[in-house]
């Protein structure tokens, strides 16, 4: 065969495609890890948008009742390719959605991974990892059918579950794992080729493991697009008044906002953080105001005018600590 020529003729280059193809071979059965945890919420009417860098996170005033939390399991996995360009889709591999329920917990839990290198671009730089973070957030929307909060934690520790049925959740079946540091020393360049290949089958949908009637064509690797979508969102008219006392100190801070397309409130979306204001209407409004003044967001009130369908909200202005 070439390779036995190969082998006779040329030794250094059989040796390095030995070991170019070693290394590929463990690159394969590589596990993923865990990277970090995010808790989102699903909210009514809610789309994820980019949150600012230095923002606090937001208060969800017109969102109707709490539901279950989502927890996203983000983690590192080597099988996944990364992007080739920085302008390239960014290649990403998804579980399946489950709930749980125990010791009186009721959540949902979904696993996504990227390639360490994607990653790790995010820990060099915040502004990547936010954007990662909203593209995650929007994948899961997408691919779940989900509306979720803007509202978002990165909890404490990196993983909601045990490792082994995070693992088993990615890799859609579960697979014995070889040890490639000591086997792959006695393997002929044609076994590590046949374990690569049965090991790719593993990406196709047949081998995958269902995850709903809709879902189960699914590839496991999956792309998602660096470049968001585009809304054709309208900017509503509004006013701002910051209130002063006679001293001129500022109190609390007055918005009006009108909003003709909307009848009910249950179609806003309302975040207050400690120093900005965003207001969504799903397909039809969105407006984000920095404020001229820290505030307290905890003590806003908001009131929707049907009659005049204008939003009015006041907000207090934030003591300065002592």
């Amino acid at each position: 065969s070439l390779l036995d020529e190969m082998a006779e003729n040329d030794p250094r280059a059989y040796r390095r495609l030995l070991r170019q193809q070693r290394a590929e071979a463990e690159r394969l059965w590589v596990p993923p890890e865990p990277h970090l945890c995010l808790r989102a919420r699903p909210a009514v009417g809610a789309r994820g948008g980019r949150r600012r860098r230095d923002a606090q996170p937001r208060l969800g005033l017109l969102q109707g009742a709490v539901e279950r939390p989502l927890f996203i399991n983000v983690c590192s996995w080597k099988r996944v390719p990364a992007p080739k360009a920085p302008t390239d889709p960014t290649p990403v591999s998804a579980g399946p959605l489950e709930e749980v329920s125990g010791e009186g917990d009721l959540y949902s839990i979904i696993d996504i991974a990227y390639n360490p290198d994607v990653l790790q671009r995010g820990e060099e730089n915040p502004e990547k990892k936010e954007h990662l973070i909203h593209l995650t957030l929007k994948f899961v929307e997408e691919r779940c059918n989900l509306n979720l909060s803007y509202l978002y934690t990165i909890e404490s520790f990196k993983l909601k579950g045990s490792l082994e049925t995070m693992q088993q959740r990615l890799k859609g079946r579960q697979m014995p794992t070889p040890h490639l540091s000591q086997n792959t020393k006695e393997l002929t360049l044609d076994q590590l080729l046949h374990s690569m290949e049965a090991e790719d089958c593993s990406n196709g949908p047949a081998l995958l493991k269902e995850e709903s009637v809709t879902q189960s064509k699914v590839h496991l690797i999956e792309e998602i697009t660096s470049t968001e979508m585009s809304e054709n969102l309208s900017t509503p008219v509004y006013e701002m008044i910051t209130v002063k006392d006679a001293n001129k100190k500022p109190l609390k801070i007055e918005l009006k906002i009108e909003l003709p397309k909307v009848s009910s409130v249950s179609e806003c979306d309302l975040r207050i953080s400690k120093d900005d204001v965003i207001i969504e209407v799903p397909e039809k409004y969105k407006l984000q105001l920095d404020l001229p003044e820290l505030v307290d967001e905890e003590k806003t009130t908001a009131v929707f005018n049907k009659g005049k369908r204008v939003l009015f909200i006041t907000v207090p202005v934030a003591k300065p600590d002592p």
